[in-house]
């Protein structure tokens, strides 16, 4: 095939289908042939409102990062795969020469081209360009489905793994049951947590975490008449506290905690649910303004930190997981299109359902000619 038929998106709400020129590739990069897109919220974001803070869509964009597929021609320097090995990629360039980057924290780098973020084009086409060391081999037993689901996990794995350096037999709050609040349970579940909560507004969702990776599970409450959400976060902590026996020191108290929502009162409450001594990991974007109680940071030697996209060993020890079943992807994907089909998969994620009114946690998208029944 000679042909790279792309989605793009132009403007607000506006994508079209694009045939694009198919990318040369240099010495050290790799042409990858697209099988399986997932749909991210970033992606979302750009279709709704065209920005991501500073990053603003100026020109058409193809959009999609989280993907996996086919080496289709790799250059002449390319050691590490061959034509027609499958490959999760990963989707951010490093410069490789920055401070950042020499570092070992390239995804820090100020100059990284990543997919799918302006002004670089993402991987919802036929054909894809890649360095090759960011074209990850798939083990036999990983499918390409899993493969494109590898990105979310890595993000798990950079928030848990990485900057949280949780361990077997420690203890995780997980705010937020999106895909990644639950990706980040599976990650605590791969390395021994003695006990992972969820906490969630929407009780479907914490039903789901629960049956999927947490062992307990919290609804927080209804605001009060008048009360402000500094005071709301306090009651809110110490509700949870009371409801499942957490303690501020010792055995039956929190490791880390992880917010992947985004929302004020999650991150507010986060901080008096850490136990003295514990970690606060920041994932979920959501009002870049909140009020935080800076005592219980100083008070409690909290470590917070945030968590941006993925680093070194971040997805080989995601694939590991996939490889070693410790992580099952496949309950996440409740959603499979065709590439036709494509804006009808945003919509759907958008809305948070489909047509039939099914929820959607992941949509996976196939590439051009690709069944959306084929793993």
């Amino acid at each position: 095939m000679t042909d790279n038929p792309s989605f793009v998106l132009r403007a607000v709400h506006d994508v079209v289908f694009e045939q694009r020129p198919i990318p040369e590739i240099s010495g050290d990069e790799v042409l990858i042939e697209v099988k399986k897109t997932g749909i991210c919220g970033s992606d979302v974001h750009y279709l709704t409102h065209g920005r991501i803070g500073d990053f603003i869509v100026k020109s058409p964009m193809v959009l999609g990062h989280e993907s996996s597929g086919v080496v289709f021609k790799v250059g002449a320097k390319v050691k590490h795969v061959k034509s027609g090995d499958r490959v999760a990629l990963e989707p951010g360039a490093g410069c490789r020469v920055c401070e950042s980057c020499k570092a070992g924290h390239y995804e820090l780098c100020p100059d990284m081209a990543f997919a799918a973020t302006p002004p670089y084009d993402g991987t919802l086409a036929r054909y894809y360009r890649l360095p090759a060391d960011l074209a990850y081999p798939l083990p036999e037993n990983v499918t390409l489905e899993d493969g494109a689901m590898i990105e979310p996990l890595a993000v798990g794995v950079h928030s848990v793994s990485n900057l949280g350096q949780f361990r077997a037999n420690q203890s995780i709050v997980v705010f937020g049951c999106g895909p990644v609040g639950l990706l980040c349970m599976a990650v605590a579940k791969a390395l021994g947590a003695s006990r992972i909560i969820a906490v969630d507004i929407v009780p479907q969702r914490l039903e789901f975490a629960k049956a999927y990776a947490a062992t307990d599970s919290y609804l927080p409450p209804k605001f009060l008449e008048g009360e402000t959400k500094v005071d709301y976060s306090r009651r809110n902590a110490e509700t949870l506290k009371q409801q499942l026996g957490v303690e501020e020191r010792g055995e039956k108290s929190i490791d880390l905690v992880i917010d992947a929502s985004g929302a004020e009162v999650s991150i507010q409450t986060a901080l008096y649910v850490a136990r003295s001594g514990g970690t606060v990991v920041q994932v979920g974007m959501g009002n870049p303004d909140v009020t935080l109680n800076i005592a219980q940071i100083v008070v409690k030697q909290l470590v917070y930190k945030g968590s941006f996209r993925y680093g070194p060993g971040d997805y080989p020890l995601a694939i590991s997981l996939v490889a070693q079943g410790k992580v099952n992807l496949k309950p996440l994907v409740t959603h499979r299109y065709n590439f036709d089909d494509a804006k009808v998969a945003f919509d759907a994620t958008l809305a948070g359902k489909s047509l039939d009114g099914k929820g959607v946690i992941k949509a996976i998208i196939s590439g051009p000619g690709v069944s959306a029944d084929a793993a």
